[in-house]
């Protein structure tokens, strides 16, 4: 995850300060993986960008709760496989803006998990149907009208890229 995504999940899950200072229960503090000026930094634009307020005490605005969920969400995992040596016969195809990079390679990384096959970058062949419950969740984080899908009359040839 990113440094932005671990200060607001600790401020929102955490309520003891020791010295100004977020620690855990044992007393310690957070963030030890990060130097002091990128939190610093870091801390400065989550309160100009309004995800944190500071009242003596910094605290999560509902704008860093909705991120925390999103970023949460952003990671369910499917366990739906497909066999190995079904029919590669339905197209994947999509275009998912820059902005929206951890969701593009969540999708990349499920289309292998289920044994699709990259033809292009954003081009993916595998066995169909997709699972309804993925579909579903691809259709709440708003990414369905980034997605299309096409069905084979046969299933891809690898072998002959047909």
């Amino acid at each position: 995850m990113s440094i932005i995504f671990d200060i607001l999940k600790e401020l929102s899950e955490t309520s003891i300060n020791y010295k100004g200072m977020r620690v855990n229960l044992l007393g310690l503090p957070k963030f030890k993986k990060y130097s002091p000026n990128s939190l610093r930094a870091t801390m400065s634009s989550l309160v100009k960008e309004g995800f944190i307020e500071d009242y003596g005490s910094l605290c999560v605005t509902l704008k860093g709760k909705k991120y925390i969920s999103k970023k949460i969400d952003s990671l369910k995992q499917f366990n739906f496989k497909f066999n190995k040596n079904a029919p590669k016969n339905l197209i994947v195809m999509f275009d998912v803006s820059e902005s929206r990079k951890a969701e593009r390679e969540w999708l990349r990384w499920h289309l292998k998990k289920f044994n699709y096959l990259m033809i292009q970058k954003s081009v993916w062949v595998g066995p169909s149907p997709l699972p309804k419950e993925f579909l579903d969740y691809i259709k709440s984080i708003e990414l369905r009208d980034s997605l299309k899908t096409f069905k084979l009359a046969r299933g891809y040839d690898f072998k002959n890229n047909k």
